[in-house]
């Protein structure tokens, strides 16, 4: 599974810590920047991690800023992103099962290495249920659909 990696200056420290976690486990990053702690816009990183997924160059994304706020927001105006900002493990499988988010958003100022990685496992191997919830994840690609 190749995952679309991307943060901010206040991602970027984590950023690094899912790469590692991400290449020991078997899946191919493609880092799309930031490369510093330098300051710059969250934004840019979001949009190019959501891109990479909507356009099928990657399977999933992962998107890291300070709160996890302003990146999943940049990020789900993707269209075909469905970016879910988690917490915490329980979080992130529902996020899965029941949203079947594409995308994963992490607040790097607020978790610890760990803990992140905890998340992102969960994450990535949490099929998506189907049922009840495939009908809802629909609804929203319709009214995608009707926007282009």
């Amino acid at each position: 599974m190749k995952i679309a990696l991307g943060s901010d200056h206040a991602g970027y420290g984590l950023k690094l810590t899912v790469k590692k976690y991400l290449i020991d486990n078997g899946y191919i990053v493609m880092d799309v920047g930031c490369d510093s702690i330098e300051s710059c816009d969250y934004p840019v990183y979001g949009i190019r991690v959501g891109e990479a997924v909507a356009n099928g160059d990657a399977d999933r994304g992962i998107a890291i800023c300070g709160s996890g706020i302003g990146i999943s927001i940049a990020a789900n105006k993707v269209n075909g992103v469905r970016c879910a900002l988690v917490h915490d493990q329980t979080i992130a499988k529902l996020s899965r099962q029941h949203n079947d988010a594409n995308v994963l958003a992490l607040p790097g100022r607020f978790i610890t290495p760990i803990k992140a990685q905890k998340i992102v496992g969960v994450w990535l191997n949490t099929p998506f249920d189907g049922g009840r919830h495939e009908k809802r994840v629909n609804i929203i690609k319709d009214y995608e659909e009707r926007r282009k």
